[in-house]
């Protein structure tokens, strides 16, 4: 799910999110622990270490952050070894590597540069993807302290930290980006606008207004004459 979306869903998602985790714990703890109490004996009850393999996801608040912390200045060794053969040693990417750094006021251009600094709204989510997916093709081989790190690097590289902050679960959640409002738009569209009263659910009479065609943003293939 987008940023976007994560923020315009976040009460409903923790409330159901709340109510989902109350329902599996009231299964999990009926549930027969022995395969061989269930029909078809299969399956086992997951173990406390193995749920926390898959728990891994650090929220915008910053909920979610394992313990640990990190700077720049030890985030720029981390980095150089495990990161500036594709990003480039400053951020400014190799080939078609993503670049990181940079691209400050070009998200209104026609070439807008989204970097983690210009485009990303929260460090929180940076660590939560850096840790979940990097490095290409070693995904989760990082340690807490060492995701930090280069979190911070990445965060002092585009201005937004000194190099000595020490980042950590603490206050990752609170660091002020760029771009952290950029994602709050409003929806303009009919059926995403609060209702009053009953919703119509049949033979709906909603009004439409075109704002814009795909041919006017050159996205469409042009006949060929």
């Amino acid at each position: 799910m987008s940023d976007l979306g994560n923020m315009m869903m976040k009460p409903a998602l923790s409330t159901a999110k709340a109510a989902i985790g109350g329902a599996l714990l009231v299964c999990v703890l009926a549930m027969p622990s022995l395969a061989s109490e269930r029909p078809f004996n299969l399956g086992k009850i997951a173990t406390a270490e193995e749920v926390a393999g898959w728990d891994i996801d650090v929220r915008p608040d910053g909920k979610g952050a394992p313990i640990g912390s990190g700077n720049a200045i030890d985030g720029e060794e981390v980095y150089a070894e495990l990161c500036a053969g594709c990003h480039g040693d400053f951020g400014e990417a190799v080939d078609n590597w993503p670049v990181l750094v940079g691209g400050a006021d070009t998200l209104d251009s026609h070439d807008p540069v989204k970097t983690t600094g210009s485009y990303w709204p929260y460090a929180s989510t940076m660590y939560d993807y850096i840790y979940r997916a990097m490095p290409f093709g070693e995904a989760q081989s990082l340690s807490h302290d060492e995701t930090y790190q280069i979190v911070a690097f990445l965060l002092y590289m585009n201005d937004i930290i000194e190099d000595d902050f020490e980042l950590s679960n603490e206050n990752i959640g609170l660091i002020e980006m760029p771009n952290r409002d950029g994602f709050m738009l409003p929806d303009p569209r009919p059926d995403a606008q609060p209702v009053s009263g009953e919703p119509c659910m049949s033979n709906c009479a909603v009004s439409t207004t075109i704002i814009g065609r795909a041919r006017d943003i050159d996205v469409t293939p042009e006949e060929e004459s």
